[in-house]
């Protein structure tokens, strides 16, 4: 096979230097979408030219990467599940044992999923929360590709706990993965929405929610 010739090596590095460009250019306007979400006061909602204004670029150059304000809401959400299924492999990745890694999961999902009402904190902000729970309702295909990180993980994880006899295996994973994830992070929302506050003597609502699933309510 002969070597690519000058120029479609010349065309390569004009598209692999155009695509970091672009690549940038997105970045910036996804971190200054999540900057006024976590910002804004409860209810106040932002607009394509707060975004435009905050990432320093102009409306032609966002106008040329989203449709709208829909599609940059849509990509900082497949951002942020991203990223939440990466921090949650690397907090489970020590446990060894099937079960307690399951176990593991539920806890810290539980916990990436409570929604943010500080500011400067790198976590969930209540208007992405909500717009979860629309893209659900209303785009259940698109739901279903931005949770895609997270659900490979928690297949990879009940797998595990089934192959091991911790799990029941009698029933279909992509089922309980769909019920278990959605009963968490509802859980979670609705928890710091109605402000649910723990109550004296009361545990862990995550630990009760995880008694909850692994156990049911026999007696």
């Amino acid at each position: 096979m002969t070597d690519a010739s000058w120029r479609e090596q010349a065309v390569e590095r004009s598209l692999d230097s155009a695509r970091v460009r672009a690549e940038s250019r997105v970045q910036r306007f996804i971190d200054a979408a999540f900057e006024l979400l976590v910002d804004s006061e409860p209810g106040k909602d932002f607009t394509v030219q707060d975004v435009v204004e905050k990432s320093g670029q102009s409306l032609r150059s966002f106008y040329q990467y989203f449709g709208g304000k829909q599609e940059l809401l849509l990509a900082l959400f497949e951002e942020s599940v991203r990223s939440t299924a990466e921090q949650l492999r690397a907090r489970i990745e020590g446990e060894k044992d099937p079960l307690e890694r399951l176990h593991r999961f539920v806890i810290e999902y539980y916990a990436q999923c409570r929604p943010s009402r500080s500011k400067g904190k790198k976590k969930t902000p209540i208007a992405l929360a909500e717009f979860a729970q629309q893209l659900m309702t209303a785009h259940p295909e698109e739901a279903t590709h931005a949770f895609a990180p997270i659900v490979e993980l928690f297949d990879e994880v009940l797998d595990a706990a089934v192959s091991a006899g911790a799990v029941r295996g009698d029933l279909s994973g992509r089922r309980i993965a769909g019920v278990v994830l959605e009963v968490i992070m509802f859980n979670a929302f609705s928890a710091t929405i109605g402000g649910a506050a723990r109550g004296a003597g009361r545990g862990d609502p995550a630990e009760e929610l995880w008694d909850l699933l692994v156990n049911g309510i026999g007696a």
